[in-house]
């Protein structure tokens, strides 16, 4: 198994502050990561920490922005790349969470157009998911945004 790089091993240590509730101390590491890889460095990296940075904002405009930067960053990732990182994942099981986190952010920004778009979006790209515990925690967060979007 390919070891993490030094950024990727970062982020890691940026989830883990957030997963045990200091959500600052991984907003400010992320920050410190996001000034080293740079809004035009590897698209890899900038998807994975813009999609990290998007979950420890208060803000949900901010947490928007960081994931439109993911989504920008994985449409220039190559299947290559995230193999080459030594992610079994193809770079298509990265776009239901993304499409998922979009998709709830425009609904609470009151974007219903948009955020209807992306649970069409990112519900079509979950056929790429397999029948593990991630990807059926994907389809039922999509349920439960699809029904929130209904009752609005």
């Amino acid at each position: 198994m390919t070891q993490p790089d030094a950024v990727m091993a970062k982020i890691g240590e940026g989830i883990g502050r957030r997963e045990r509730g200091d959500r600052e101390s991984a907003r400010l590491l992320f920050a410190e990561l996001w000034e080293q890889v740079g809004p035009d460095g590897d698209p890899f990296h900038r998807c994975a920490l813009a999609h990290s940075m998007a979950d420890v904002q208060d803000d949900v405009r901010d947490e928007l922005a960081w994931d439109l930067r993911a989504l920008e960053a994985a449409d220039e990732l190559t299947d290559a790349r995230v193999e080459e990182a030594g992610v079994a994942t193809p770079v298509a099981g990265f776009y239901p969470s993304l499409h998922l986190n979009l998709g709830d952010a425009y609904r609470r920004l009151g974007e219903l157009e948009q955020a209807r778009e992306h649970l069409v979006r990112g519900r079509a790209a979950t056929a790429v998911l397999g029948d593990d515990g991630y990807a059926q925690m994907i389809r039922e967060a999509f349920e439960r945004l699809a029904s929130r979007l209904a009752g609005a």
